[in-house]
């Protein structure tokens, strides 16, 4: 018998990494929703204290940790799908650095696995926490897309109206507004706009 080790081809081996990264990855995107809960819960309370600021921050963060996560597994199941479907030569290049890319977004998310307190320092009032916040919108501005930020917008405007109630137009007045002197004796008799003259004259004097 032959040795069967040498039956496993570079293709084989690439599927094979490729279903364990996603495996992963969907791991994390199961234990990340701790992570994303808090953020929504801290959105909800700075906008009950009416830091508007800091609520959209804890939004995007949470928006770029779930984005990432679900744009890294689609890439990889396509080139899985690829890997199967097409000559592997022809895209072994693509598998690595797919594989490369996954490998490096593990590690980040690995790296925010590691942190609740980080996740309520978008609350904090302390220089530390600043300076956080200040790292985290820094680093947000660069990777976040137009998209993310218009559904950002969106959920934040959402909880805004689960905090404080749906925004009311006040009603329009019922009341007449009073007529000036000019428009009251426009609609007057001919004779009370006399009278009306002589009345004035009279305070005058």
């Amino acid at each position: 018998m032959g040795n069967t080790s040498s039956r496993v081809t570079a293709q084989d081996k690439a599927i094979l990494d490729l279903k364990l990264q996603r495996d992963k990855l969907h791991q994390y995107q199961r234990r990340i929703t701790v992570l994303t809960d808090k953020e929504t819960a801290i959105a909800r309370q700075m906008l009950a204290a009416g830091d508007k600021k800091r609520a959209l921050l804890a939004l995007r963060r949470k928006k770029y940790q779930e984005s990432l996560l679900e744009k890294t597994d689609l890439q990889l199941a396509q080139l899985e799908q690829l890997t199967r479907n097409v000559e592997f030569a022809l895209i072994q290049k693509d598998v690595v650095f797919g594989l490369q890319q996954g490998t490096a977004v593990l590690r980040e998310i690995h790296a925010e696995m590691g942190g609740i307190e980080h996740v309520e320092k978008l609350m904090g009032e302390t220089a530390d926490a600043i300076a956080y916040q200040r790292e985290v919108s820094d680093m947000l501005g660069g990777r976040i897309t137009n998209q993310d930020e218009d559904e950002v917008e969106d959920e934040l405007a959402a909880l805004e109206a689960e905090v404080n109630g749906p925004s009311t137009l006040p009603d329009v007045p019922v009341t007449k507004l009073p007529k000036t002197h000019a428009q009251q004796e426009e609609y007057l008799p001919v004779a009370s706009r006399e009278r009306e003259t002589e009345r004035r004259a009279m305070l005058a004097s």
